[in-house]
């Protein structure tokens, strides 16, 4: 019997009747003699709102009690669709990530799957058809409730998978993987195949598809990923190996990335001690830093490097703590600009990709102020008002 793992996100929950309808599509593929996975996110805007309620209570909540809180969402989620799958004569089981056995290990707000209990969960199958579980939570070595950090519940579908060895359908509002946001560019291709190398590169630049780490995984285990619209006849994308491409073009996508941060460090003396402490304490606070560049002179140091915009609290907090054993230590942090990246695995083959990029911005007259690149992306610091029009620029540059 076939089995596999489904994943819905908050906008296909959103609502009793989308809950009504994926519950009867559910039951058809049981009928259709499938074993199922369903892993599902809280509901609409659910998450947004717990976290608007909190700020009415403290500005610095504890993480553990965030946690805790956020863990409500995904269960409503779970019950709803059970109740609605019962309805219909379908034998379910719903469960929290705890319930699942989904350990992690890490940050409260930001774990990081350590272990899942698989042999339990197949087990499950014996009286049920169909495992609801709830998706971007787990629980840590103390029994704590945890959470996977946002998109998480991509995660959770992708380590399931990994975990019975089955292939992974996410769904979304989103008919695929598409060269760059439809919403900013109406021309733009979807792929019907697509790497994991350039989706996890198109993933951690901000195309917001699917989180970074469900990528990864399925890169490490090699399961393929299904990324289509829910309930919806239109063809997905299929997201693969990379020994699958057959035909690789220089530029896959474009990806804009408007919620990030700008960080500038000067410090006057040039002190090894300064940046080991700053990179311990960005550690330690979990923070994911891009795009780093240094100049090192006699006015001392100057350090660069891009952040998501949702750090900035926790960093004001880090660099508050960091004065106080360096004095004259200068930190802006700028939230007027934006990350726009071309993105293709064909550009380790192909020459000419970073001259068209250049010259398309320079005789558009767009400014950039920081440049980086890797093997397959070439990524640049932009004044935010003009994100989207060099955007498009280039999809049209390169056919996207």
């Amino acid at each position: 019997m076939k089995r596999s793992v489904l994943k819905f996100g908050g906008s296909s929950v959103s609502d009793f009747l989308k809950i009504k309808n994926l519950a009867g599509y559910l039951k058809s593929r049981i009928e259709n003699q499938e074993q199922l996975v369903v892993v599902v996110s809280a509901m609409g805007k659910t998450t947004d709102d717990l976290l608007t309620s909190v700020s009415h209570l403290t500005a610095k909540p504890n993480e553990l009690d965030l946690a805790m809180l956020l863990n409500t969402g995904e269960q409503q989620t779970i019950s709803f669709l059970s109740l609605a799958l019962n309805d219909l004569n379908v034998r379910t089981k719903p469960l929290t990530g705890y319930q699942a056995g989904i350990e992690t290990r890490g940050n409260h707000l930001k774990s990081k799957i350590s272990s899942i209990k698989a042999d339990f969960l197949k087990e499950l199958f014996e009286s049920n058809d169909l495992l609801i579980v709830a998706g971007f939570q787990g629980f840590n070595e103390f029994g704590e409730l945890t959470t996977l950090g946002r998109g998480g519940s991509d995660t959770t579908a992708v380590a399931l998978a990994a975990a019975l060895d089955c292939t992974c359908e996410i769904y979304t509002d989103v008919t695929g993987v598409f060269s760059t946001d439809p919403r900013i560019y109406k021309d733009a291709k979807r792929r019907e195949l697509i790497s994991f190398e350039e989706m996890m590169e198109m993933s951690a630049l901000g195309a917001g598809v699917l989180e970074t780490r469900s990528v990864e995984l399925a890169n490490n285990h090699s399961i393929p990923i299904y990324l289509a619209k829910t309930l919806s006849d239109e063809k997905g994308t299929w997201i693969v190996p990379n020994d699958q491409m057959l035909e690789r073009k220089a530029v896959t996508g474009v990806a804009l990335d408007k919620e990030m941060a700008h960080v500038t460090i000067t410090h006057p003396l040039e002190t090894k001690a300064f940046l080991t402490d700053l990179f311990s304490e960005l550690e330690g606070s979990e923070i994911n830093i891009d795009m780093i560049s240094q100049i090192q002179n006699k006015d001392g140091l100057q350090l660069s490097f891009t952040v998501k915009e949702s750090e900035e609290s926790v960093l004001n907090d880090l660099f508050d703590l960091l004065k106080k054993s360096y004095e004259n230590l200068y930190v802006t942090i700028e939230t007027t600009y934006c990350k726009l990246s071309v993105i293709g695995a064909g550009m380790r083959d192909m020459t000419g990709v970073a001259s068209k990029i250049f010259n398309t911005l320079l005789t558009s007259n767009i400014p950039f102020y920081q440049v980086t690149t890797s093997e397959i992306s070439v990524s640049y610091v932009l004044d935010e008002k003009n994100g989207e029009y060099a955007a498009r620029l280039l999809c049209q540059a390169f056919d996207l």
